[in-house]
């Protein structure tokens, strides 16, 4: 993997699901004829690179180690390899290449019209990243997105798609790999790995990591400082059994957040330039995150194998900062000049403990062959919280803010707001894949959760269960060509504070399904890669006011009666057209809108029948072209997201930006130029409310990395 590292290095910007996501190998003249060509190629330049570079062999987004091409949903998964290229640091510099994902706010996404926010790690539930930390990947050796409910394998959540982090590992082979990055707006910063056999038995295999990075944020006095700790040790119990233990620390510390938006009016205007910031230059987050996991795999024989994995993780969050609350037109010219602020104070803790273990059983009956996974999870998560704020603090000029002097209020006196929740899930699952011949493969599966959610501050308790299928249908006209048909449903429960019996609780899950029809191909040996999908997504059971009954004792009375429907049609292309020149191409297509709502009502965080953040046109492009005589890679990338609006109902502009890269192998090491927004296009990915913003895409940046491998 080391002299892998060492030789592709080339920064992609947006390449879709195509490329990135595994099938089935090549045939073996195919692999050997790219072999021997990669061999006789100078360090840089790798042929066939859509071919064989950004392919996964397999997944286990689907619990059972599968090819995508196998899988009867929409799947996509970008791998190290493709992490590295683009030089990505963390998830949000990912989104862009997953059609149907689309920023949201802060680590959260816009999954075919539906917001999500929880993730998985090696499968498991157990995120070190909430509220407003983003997520990390110097940890992660790929990411997987299942897209589509799909309660049956995880339980509760999203009806949009499923994230899943698998974590890097040690490895039987001896790799390192050092990173030394500069860059524009003060950035600097450093990495390195390494791993392999720690014994000469190689009975043991370990792995050790450091990376840190420093820059300033183009918004004033905001910056970034994150520091990664990772290391990993496996043992080697049976020639088909191993455990694998590994410990990771996040440690980040942002000077002049929790960053809001810039202000914009009713047409998507900015109100100030792109540098205001509603901070001061005292304010901050500082959040300390702790992960410890094991896992042990075994193989115990031809037909049979399972896993059992836990995962433990530690979340402490202190934020100081000063929240935008209402805007003002001070000189009455009809234009909002100044912002009124509210102080914040608030500590957050979580710790959460989820284990999981899967069976898998292989075997033939005549000409049938199946596959049987047996399967259960749990998962507890504690968390805690004690906010403070005030409003006795000045307001700050959007044209002509003063930051000298510092506006922190003492809140010594204040009692704040506590809160202390814990949730438990708990589930059982079945699902049987038949393969019938070379041409046809059915899957079906079904699973029941429990959940028990407490608020202890507020003394409410809410339980129950909901069980959900998934079915689907492939066939294959010939072994790299995918048709196929997918029925899966999802679950969340009610909010703890909502399903009580003062509001007429508990209350039946939230539940979702959906319809997908699609297919999937790796022509000519991978060589052309497509996608096409078209999906029908239902959420149903949103709690809403129920108008026909009084409140009890000052409660309104809620009812089920909300219903939100998703359409959408996603396509992905990628291609060698030559040996020197890869082509990727992508589009989403999505429309979000309430199908169903109590009469005069709207559904929470809807504005009339749409909702903030849900982009009904999405598209980008990435080319590379390799110059071999010079030991030089040239990319470029464009990406367009079609207009939004936020939670005021304001509209969010269309945008275009575009990025590049050159990589040049100067054989004892490697250097990546990147550059990010090239016409520094001041836009807008997503947004809140109108006093807080719209969120906004990176300025112009640049950054240059040197890379080498041992």
């Amino acid at each position: 993997m080391a002299q892998r590292h060492a030789r592709f290095l080339l920064i992609p910007f947006l390449i879709p699901a195509s490329a990135l996501v595994a099938a089935a190998p090549a045939q073996a003249d195919d692999a050997d004829a790219a072999s021997t060509e990669a061999a006789d190629t100078p360090a840089i330049i790798v042929t066939t690179r859509a071919q064989q570079l950004y392919r996964v062999e397999e997944t286990e987004i689907g619990k059972v180690p599968a090819k995508p091409l196998d899988i009867a949903q929409s799947v996509q998964v970008i791998n190290s390899d493709l992490i590295t290229d683009q030089g990505a640091r963390d998830i949000t510099d990912l989104y862009r290449n997953v059609p149907g994902v689309s920023a949201n706010n802060y680590a959260t996404v816009t999954y075919r019209g539906f917001t999500q926010d929880v993730t998985y790690y090696d499968g498991l539930r157990g995120d070190p990243f909430q509220t407003f930390s983003v997520p990390q990947l110097f940890t992660i050796e790929r990411v997987e997105f299942l897209k589509g409910p799909a309660g049956m394998l995880y339980g509760a959540g999203s009806p949009g798609g499923t994230i899943n982090y698998v974590t890097k590992k040690p490895q039987d082979t001896f790799a390192a790999n050092t990173r030394v990055i500069v860059g524009g707006r003060n950035r600097y910063g450093a990495s390195g790995d390494v791993t392999g056999p720690l014994d000469a038995k190689g009975v043991f295999d370990y792995r050790a990591a450091l990376f840190y990075e420093d820059y300033d944020s183009y918004r004033a006095h905001a910056s970034s400082r994150t520091f990664v700790a990772d290391g990993g040790l496996t043992a080697h119990l049976a020639p088909d059994t191993k455990l694998t233990t590994q410990v990771t620390n996040y440690n980040q510390n942002l000077p002049g957040n929790r960053l809001r938006g810039i202000p914009i009016d009713a047409d998507g205007n900015f109100l100030t330039y792109r540098s205001w910031n509603h901070n001061d230059p005292d304010d901050y987050i500082r959040y300390n995150g702790t992960v410890v996991q094991s896992r042990l795999d075994s193989k115990l024989n031809e037909a049979l194998s399972f896993n059992l994995a836990g995962r433990w993780f530690n979340y402490d969050e202190t934020q100081k900062y000063h929240e935008p609350v209402k805007l003002l037109d001070t000189d009455s010219d009809g234009t909002y000049d100044t912002v009124t602020r509210e102080y914040r104070d608030q500590h957050r803790k979580v710790d959460g403990l989820s284990f999981g273990a899967n069976l898998v059983a292989r075997f033939d009956t005549g000409a049938l062959r199946h596959t049987v996974l047996a399967g259960a999870d749990w998962y507890r998560e504690n968390s805690w919280s004690l906010n403070k704020s005030t409003r006795d603090v000045p307001s700050l000029s959007l044209t002509d803010p003063d930051y000298s002097t510092s506006t922190r209020p003492d809140m010594s006196g204040i009692a704040g707001t506590l809160s202390d929740a814990r949730a438990l899930r708990k589930g059982i699952y079945l699902q049987e894949r038949v393969d019938i011949g070379e041409h046809v493969i059915l899957t079906a599966g079904l699973r029941h959760d429990w959940f028990d959610d407490s608020d202890f501050e507020e003394d409410t308790k809410a339980s129950g269960g909901d069980t959900t299928w998934r079915a689907g249908a492939i066939y294959k006209p010939r072994k790299d060509v995918s048709l196929y048909f997918n029925w899966s449903q999802s679950f969340v429960p009610q909010d703890v504070s909502n399903n009580t019996a003062a509001a007429g609780g508990p209350f039946d899950p939230e539940t979702g399904f959906q319809y997908e029809v699609g297919a999937k191909s790796e022509l000519f040996g991978g060589k052309l890669q497509a996608t096409l999908a078209a999906y029908r997504i239902v959420r149903r059971n949103v709690l809403q006011v129920d108008d026909s009954k009084d409140a009890v004792d000052g409660v309104d009375q809620l009812a089920p009666l909300g219903e939100v429907t998703s359409k959408g049609i996603e396509a992905t292309l990628a291609t060698d057209i030559t040996r020197n020149w890869v082509v990727t191409a992508n589009y989403a297509y999505n429309d979000t809108r309430i199908t169903g709502t109590a009469e005069g009502q709207s559904i929470d965080k809807s504005v009339g029948d749409r909702f903030p953040n849900t982009p009904h046109h999405q598209a980008g492009f990435w080319t590379r072209y390799q110059v071999a005589a010079i030991d030089t890679a040239f990319a470029l990338g464009g990406q367009y997201v079609s207009d939004q609006i936020d939670r005021s109902g304001d509209r969010l502009k269309p945008f275009t930006v575009f990025d590049a890269s050159v990589t040049h192998d100067f054989k004892v090491a490697q250097v990546m130029f990147r550059i990010e927004n090239i016409f520094d296009k001041y836009y807008a990915v997503s947004g809140f409310t109108a006093a807080k913003g719209a969120y906004l895409g990176n300025a112009r940046s640049w950054f240059i990395e040197l890379r080498k491998a041992f």
